[in-house]
């Protein structure tokens, strides 16, 4: 099989049928020459939808569904069938991925609107596993941290946490009281604030952030759910959209992007200082690689003035599983000097960020402990 089949005649061996047709479907992808390099290529797809589709379900039969995502990115890169993901019957048989969802949302502006609502399944299919995967984490972190910012050891009586200080006081039980005599009172503080953040996502649309849109679009739907929090999300290219009015589904706030353009994050930053009401309670992430096609003293001037004005600003280089991204170093390092840590994030790790953000602890100490080198 490491061979294949045109390995029979010198070893005198054969491969079985499924095996011939496993190795069949691998060379359709991976003998020859991709698409753009100039000779002859001899990958068997070719740009026949159907026979694109027939693939598709051929290696979902021979391999599980991890190693057919990767297959069907190389698709993608090597053999030029992007244009076919446009073809309805087509979409009907791929895996669903984030990666398909980036390289659909890519493709959403010139779509047929006969493929759209087949794009709007596969999409929202993605959405879904995700939200399985990290929407109640997530909410379980940051209600977490919301819970512990908010106690005092110093309530007014209406606001004391009865259970909390009971179970923070049984070691000073008095047997001759038969009584507990605390030693403190945790109590609720913003008891009668019923938004105790306001959250500011600002996400960079251009083509190279498309994995990080796709997992920002989801984080903001899902802080978007909290009652405690205000959330705005803003996503921008050379221009800016406010997509908060569509956070109830993530799959139309990924619809609402517009991927590919260039970047203005000055102007970006701009609108969101302007939905700063509260700086101190306000925690603004800015998902982008930091290639700044705009004016950069503005966009460090008027980053100095978000911090300056308490508001706590994180740059995330990448929201993603893609291992070490593509950014703008001397940008990330300027952002560093005014107290904005700018570094790359895994999905699975925003929850924690999002709580350590709310504690207002140290995010470049949080990144430099949970992050991997």
């Amino acid at each position: 099989m490491v061979l294949g089949g045109e390995a029979d005649e010198s070893t005198a061996q054969s491969l079985s049928p499924e095996d011939r047709a496993v190795d069949e479907a691998l060379a359709a992808l991976y003998e020859g020459t991709p698409e753009g390099a100039g000779t002859k290529r001899a990958a068997g797809l070719g740009a026949s939808a159907p026979r694109v589709a027939r693939w598709l379900g051929d290696i979902r039969q021979y391999f599980p569904s991890s190693i057919v995502q990767v297959m069907q990115r190389d698709a993608v890169d090597r053999l030029g069938i992007t244009r076919l993901l446009m073809e309805p019957e087509l979409l009907g048989a791929v895996e669903p991925d984030v990666h398909l969802v980036s390289t659909l949302l890519t493709l959403n502006e010139v779509m047929p609107e006969q493929t759209r609502n087949t794009a709007r399944e596969v999409v929202r299919k993605v959405v879904l596993e995700l939200e399985a995967r990290l929407a109640e984490r997530t909410r379980a972190a940051v209600t977490g941290a919301l819970d512990r910012a908010a106690r005092t050891t110093r309530p007014r009586h209406s606001d004391i946490d009865w259970d909390r200080t009971i179970r923070a006081n049984l070691k000073h039980y008095s047997p001759e009281l038969g009584t507990i005599v605390p030693d403190r009172v945790i109590g609720y503080a913003r008891r009668n604030s019923s938004v105790q953040r306001d959250i500011v996502l600002a996400i960079d649309q251009s083509g190279s952030m498309a994995e990080s849109v796709v997992y920002a679009s989801l984080f903001g739907a899902v802080l978007g759910s909290m009652r405690a929090l205000r959330t705005s999300l803003v996503v921008f290219d050379t221009a800016v959209v406010d997509l908060t009015d569509q956070l109830d589904d993530p799959v139309d706030v990924l619809f609402g992007t517009q991927l590919g353009g260039g970047t203005d994050i000055n102007r970006a930053l701009a609108y969101c200082e302007g939905l700063v009401v509260r700086p101190a309670e306000t925690i603004l992430v800015l998902v982008s690689d930091l290639y700044e096609g705009g004016v950069r003293e503005e966009l460090l001037r008027r980053a100095r003035s978000l911090v300056e004005s308490g508001v706590q600003v994180v740059a995330l280089l990448a929201l993603s599983d893609s291992g070490a991204p593509s950014y703008d170093a001397e940008n990330a390092t300027a952002l560093s000097e005014l107290g904005i840590p700018a570094f790359a994030c895994t999905p699975d790790l925003f929850p924690d960020l999002m709580a350590a953000a709310i504690r207002r602890e140290d995010l470049g100490v949080w990144a430099a402990k949970a992050l991997p080198d």
